[in-house]
């Protein structure tokens, strides 16, 4: 195994930037696959490089959405040239809103599709974003960064590349990357423009970790489509594909199985019609006429005479997938027989939510088909094979791994030491790990104050840590509330205490056994002399969960009211 050198994760903030120096700093998506945000700081200007969502785990309940942390640059916003956006998945542009939000004339850079998924995005939000729309092979001007755009494979279209000039050096982000040799749209990978800047002297190689582990080169997507073929045309039934509603190249496999098969297709889901009507508008997606029906019609037609698009491939609860599995969608009750297709991966952290919608969806009766039982389903990210070719053509002075978990960014590290780059030019910076260019040397330079700031309906960032603490205890335990009321003057206790709980046992009788030690506790604090309401309140919760610990061995939410009269 080649050495890669792990830096001491840095605690102080970083000192001013050396002149003629750039500053990068990730404001999320290295530590994590997800809210990709990266900062670049040349000459007292900022550019940003995508900015993006990370959905919530189960140990975040209530939670939409989990940002990026603005608070870094919310002093700086009027210092950002332009924010560029690689592609178009939630990932990188779910939350371009929220910053826009903060500064509304911000420039926006993107492809045409990049930024047409985000314009329907923004519409939601009320915003009227100003959006400078390329192409590979152009260039744009944002101060003291000339940008220039590379064309780049991945598991959506007009995805690109962007190499960052300054006077301190040359950076080159890969931004989402895979190198299919047989891309169904025909737009490669740019090696021959990566081969072009490796001539020129790339100084920083930001390059995506997700699939470092993965050994050789992913399967082309052209492969997919023969398997779809397959499985759609065994199927006597409804068939049911479910896959990333963005992913048009999947979707276009999908329908031209459909023609072939004499079946129509209805699409499921507000994202799924929204982005794909957007790709037909585009010219991205090919529709024959009279393909497509809405859910009434389709209902109304032969079993084997429909196919149905639709969200909901990550186990989402609130999917059109999961309601089905679940019995509860208005529409569409999965029968025996029935096909049903998850054309995606699996993203880490989903994996208990997609297992729960395959049983469930055995159970009603239907044959499933999914990555772990045939090929419906190719990763978008470079795997080794790949990653190798990428540090060959383009031979990076400095590495900087993103877009991963500390596992992918490792394992990415490696690869690139293997390939001639010196292990003390890897970097490995999380999340607010500074990280400045100088002199053609890229080194750790502090932190910066980077958390989660999470969606919660119309709130954002009034949700902390401490608040989905309380939110586990409540799920996992339930609460006891305790209320009882006191003469103000000398603790004595005035009525008797009513001891309740919620979510902690079904027994109406669970807390009896509790009452008299309470009542134990307010003689007590009544004999000391106390009569501050918080000590009191105190005394109860600590004997109240020092008696639940010891008989049921639980540790529920202790909610005490002492109530001065």
């Amino acid at each position: 195994m080649t050495d890669v050198i792990i830096p001491t994760r840095p605690s102080t903030p970083p000192p001013p930037l050396a002149e003629g120096g750039l500053r990068i700093v990730a404001l999320g998506g290295i530590g994590e696959v997800g809210r990709n945000m990266t900062v670049f700081e040349h000459q007292g200007k900022l550019l940003v490089v995508d900015c993006g969502v990370l959905f919530p785990e189960d140990n975040q309940p209530g939670v939409d959405l989990i940002l990026p942390d603005f608070r870094a640059i919310e002093n700086r916003l009027d210092d950002i040239e332009a924010i560029v956006l690689t592609h178009g998945h939630e990932d990188h542009i779910g939350a371009v809103p929220f910053l826009l939000r903060n500064r509304p004339d911000l420039p926006v850079v993107g492809s045409r599709f990049t930024l047409a998924l985000l314009a329907a995005k923004c519409r939601e939000h009320r915003l009227t974003p100003v959006l400078v729309e390329v192409s590979e092979g152009q260039h744009t001007q944002h101060g003291p960064f000339d940008c220039e755009y590379f064309a780049v494979n991945h598991s959506i279209p007009d995805a690109i590349a962007v190499a960052i000039r300054t006077s301190a050096g040359l950076v080159l982000h890969t931004g989402d990357i895979k190198l299919d040799q047989l891309p169904l749209d025909g737009r490669l990978t740019d090696l021959a423009g990566f081969h072009r800047l490796g001539d020129e002297g790339v100084d920083l190689f930001l390059v995506d970790s997700t699939n470092a582990e993965v050994p050789g080169f992913v399967t082309p997507e052209r492969e997919i489509g023969p398997v779809l073929d397959q499985v759609i045309r065994r199927a006597t039934q409804r068939v049911i594909v479910a896959c990333f509603a963005s992913h048009v190249h999947r979707v276009q496999q999908i329908l031209d199985v459909a023609v072939k098969h004499g079946r129509r297709v209805a699409l499921i889901g507000r994202s799924m019609v929204r982005n794909m009507g957007i790709a037909a508008d585009l010219g991205l997606l090919q529709v024959p006429a009279g393909l497509f029906v809405d859910i009434d019609e389709a209902m109304q037609l032969p079993e084997d005479e429909v196919l149905f698009v639709s969200t909901g491939s990550q186990g989402e609860p609130l999917s059109a997938l999961s309601r089905m599995a679940r019995g509860e969608h208005r529409q569409i009750s999965i029968r025996s027989g029935d096909t049903v297709v998850l054309a995606s991966s699996m993203i880490p952290g989903n994996e208990t939510a997609v297992f729960g919608v395959v049983n469930g969806l055995v159970r009603l009766g239907a044959h499933v088909v999914h990555k772990g039982n045939a090929k419906v389903h190719v990763s978008g990210h470079a795997a080794a094979g790949e990653l190798l070719f990428l540090y060959n053509a383009v031979r990076p002075s400095n590495v900087m791994p993103v877009h991963g978990e500390w596992k992918h960014l490792r394992a990415n590290a490696e690869l690139a030491i293997s390939t001639g780059v010196n292990a003390q030019q890897v970097v490995i910076a999380e999340d607010g790990v500074v990280v400045d260019l100088v002199d053609g040397k890229a080194r750790i330079s502090g932190r910066v104050e980077v958390g989660h700031v999470y969606v919660d309906g119309l709130s954002v960032g009034d949700v902390g840590e401490s608040t989905l603490s309380d939110r586990l205890v409540l799920g996992e335990g339930g609460f006891i509330s305790i209320t009882v009321a006191v003469e103000s003057s000398t603790g004595r206790a005035v009525t008797p205490p009513t001891i309740s709980g919620r979510g902690f046992s079904d027994d109406p009788k669970a807390l009896d056994q509790v009452v008299p030690l309470v009542e134990m506790e307010l003689s007590r604090t009544e004999a000391e002399g106390i009569t501050d309401t918080h000590r009191i309140a105190q005394a109860v919760r600590r004997v109240v969960g020092r008696w639940v610990a010891e008989t049921y061995r639980r540790r529920p939410m202790i909610i005490p009211t002492v109530i001065p009269v």
